[in-house]
């Protein structure tokens, strides 16, 4: 199909991003839905465009070869879309982002929006925390999914806590929501009823093999040492004192599960279904944590 129409453009945006040999995953799972992300954008036209309807929309040289310069710088760069469109979606849910903070993508997001960890709740659920907070996505999330609570978002890094800031803003939650510098847990006192942790847990074999599209992003956010599970210890031992008696927490350990059940074997945790299978989300009550760091 000619280039000069718009899902021509796409097609061939396709073809030159699989010739490419780019990597994807940070919202999108293959080259065609990354072509069509891009070329919508640059074409200024809704992401959630019906492409049917818009398949022979003609297009201008012009257009065509600015969308042929993005892809390109998307080949060149080897950056996530989302850092060169400035706005990923999560649940439907659109978020700024840059480099300063990894591309939001948690599939604890999935567990907020379907009610799975509802069960585990109560009435007096009050003060949410989300750790290693990022971009603010899960934070705003969370707001929006039980509007009665208070959520607090903490990182280590200020260039992430800075761009979590703008998505607090973007969402009128400046009431709601509050920013906090912490490494770890180490200056959020709480207590807190639930934690949400996406940690950085990427095992050392795992960030040697990664693609160069996540190397763009923060290795802070990523890197959790030789297993993946450093920062999951300090949390483990840290956070029953950061709990109220019933609080929960919810984390995502993404495919280092063989690691995460050696480094724990005695933990009792419940995990939760997602979209990528019932071993990447998990939940884990403050009695069972105090009983792992008793034994």
């Amino acid at each position: 199909m000619s280039a000069s129409t718009l899902l021509g453009l796409i097609e061939q945006a396709t073809e030159r991003l699989q010739a490419a040999g780019v990597a994807f995953g940070h919202g999108t799972q293959s080259a065609f839905d990354e072509a069509v992300w891009l070329v919508l954008w640059r074409l200024g036209l809704p992401l959630d465009t019906d492409l049917d309807e818009v398949a022979d929309q003609a297009v201008t040289s012009e257009q065509q070869s600015a969308c042929a310069a993005l892809i390109e710088e998307r080949i060149g760069t080897r950056k996530p879309a989302a850092y060169l469109t400035r706005e990923a979606w999560l649940q439907g849910v659109s978020f700024y982002i840059d480099e300063r903070a990894i591309v939001p993508r948690s599939l604890i997001a999935e567990v907020l929006a379907d009610g799975t960890i509802d069960a585990w709740l109560s009435d007096q659920t009050r003060h949410v925390l989300d750790l290693c907070t990022g971009n603010g996505s899960l934070a705003v999330l969370a707001a929006l999914a039980w509007p009665e609570v208070q959520v607090t978002g903490a990182d280590i890094s200020d260039d992430a806590l800075a761009v979590a800031a703008i998505n607090i803003e973007r969402h009128d939650l400046n009431e709601r929501v509050k920013l906090l510098h912490s490494d770890g847990l180490s200056d959020a006192p709480g207590p807190f009823d639930l934690i949400l942790c996406n940690p950085p847990y990427v095992c050392q074999a795992s960030m040697d093999a990664l693609p160069a599209e996540y190397r763009a992003e923060p290795e802070l956010a990523l890197a959790g040492g030789t297993d993946g599970m450093d920062f999951v210890r300090q949390l483990f031992r840290d956070a029953p004192s950061h709990m109220s008696e019933h609080a929960v927490l919810v984390l995502e350990i993404g495919h280092e599960r063989e690691h995460f059940e050696a480094a724990f074997p005695q933990l009792e945790a419940a995990w939760l279904d997602t979209s990528q299978g019932e071993d990447q989300v998990l939940l884990i009550t403050r009695s069972a944590l105090q009983a792992l760091n008793a034994a």
